[in-house]
C-alpha cells in the first residue's frame, strides 16, 4: 500500500504527515526533473508552494499534476491537497483560483467548521482551531458538488471534500513551526519573528488538531486499497 507524494519544493515537504500517516509514501520531485505519474497509488497527497496554480511557466509540471488530480477524484483515489495543492484540486475540477482580495494569509490562524464537517470521515473531530497559513491566492469558486467544510475571516474556503474521497485544505496541516521558520526566512516580512513565535506557541494545538486528520485519511487510504 503506498500513497503519491507530489512535493513542489524541497521546503514544502511532508513535515508532520511523514510520521503521522503510517503508510509508505513515494514522493515525486518533479521540480529534480521527476516525472508526474499518469496514475496515483493507493492513495495521493499534493503539496504546496510558491507558484500561483496557474503559473504553468514558473512550474511545467502542474498541468500533469492537475491531470493526475482530474484522475485521482474520477477514479475514487484517497486524495489529500494542501494549499498550492488544494487549488490546483480546483483548477483541474472547474473551480477557480485568483490572487485573493483580502492581501497574505500568514500564521497560526484560526479555521471554523461548517455543518458538513460534523460528518465528514476527516474533519468530524475537528471543532474550532488554529492552523498554519501561507497563502495569497483564493479558492474563489469550488467546483460543481465540492461539498464545504471549514471558513475563515480572511478567506472562506478554507477545506472541502469532491467526490468520494478527495480532500482540499488551504491550510498547512504538515507545516512543523520549522519548515514555517524556513518560508518566512526567505519573505523579508517584518512579523517574522512574531509569526514564527505564534505557530511555536501554537505547536501542541496543531498536533492535537491534525494529527488525527492525517491517520483518519490514512484509514481512508487502506479502507480504499483493501476494496
Amino acid at each position: 500500500m503506498r500513497i503519491t507524494v507530489i512535493e513542489h519544493e524541497a521546503e514544502a515537504g511532508l513535515g508532520y504527515l511523514a510520521g503521522w500517516l503510517g503508510v509508505a509514501c513515494e514522493v515525486v520531485r518533479p521540480y529534480l526533473g521527476e516525472e508526474i505519474p499518469a496514475r496515483p497509488a493507493d492513495g495521493l497527497i499534493v503539496l504546496g508552494g510558491a507558484a500561483a496554480a496557474w503559473e504553468d511557466e514558473r512550474s511545467p509540471w502542474q498541468p500533469a499534476t492537475r491531470d493526475l488530480l482530474r484522475v485521482a477524484v474520477d477514479d475514487a483515489v484517497p486524495t489529500l491537497a494542501i494549499c498550492l495543492g488544494a487549488q490546483l484540486l480546483t483548477m483541474a475540477c472547474g473551480g477557480t483560483v485568483e490572487r485573493g482580495a483580502n492581501g497574505l494569509e500568514i500564521g497560526a490562524c484560526e479555521v471554523v467548521p461548517l455543518p458538513a464537517a460534523a460528518s465528514d470521515p476527516l474533519l468530524s473531530g475537528v471543532g474550532t482551531s488554529v492552523a498554519v497559513q501561507y497563502h495569497q491566492d483564493a479558492m474563489t469558486r469550488l467546483p460543481d458538488g465540492a461539498v464545504p467544510l471549514m471558513t475563515g475571516a480572511q478567506y472562506p474556503n478554507q477545506a472541502y471534500r469532491l467526490g468520494e474521497a478527495a480532500w482540499a485544505v488551504q491550510f498547512h496541516p504538515e507545516a512543523t513551526p520549522e519548515i514555517f521558520a524556513s518560508w518566512t526566512a526567505e519573505s523579508g516580512l517584518e512579523a517574522a519573528e512574531d509569526l514564527n513565535a505564534g505557530v511555536k506557541a501554537a505547536e501542541n494545538t496543531l498536533v492535537a488538531t491534525w494529527r488525527p486528520v492525517a491517520r483518519a485519511f490514512a484509514g481512508v487510504v487502506r479502507t480504499a486499497a483493501r476494496a
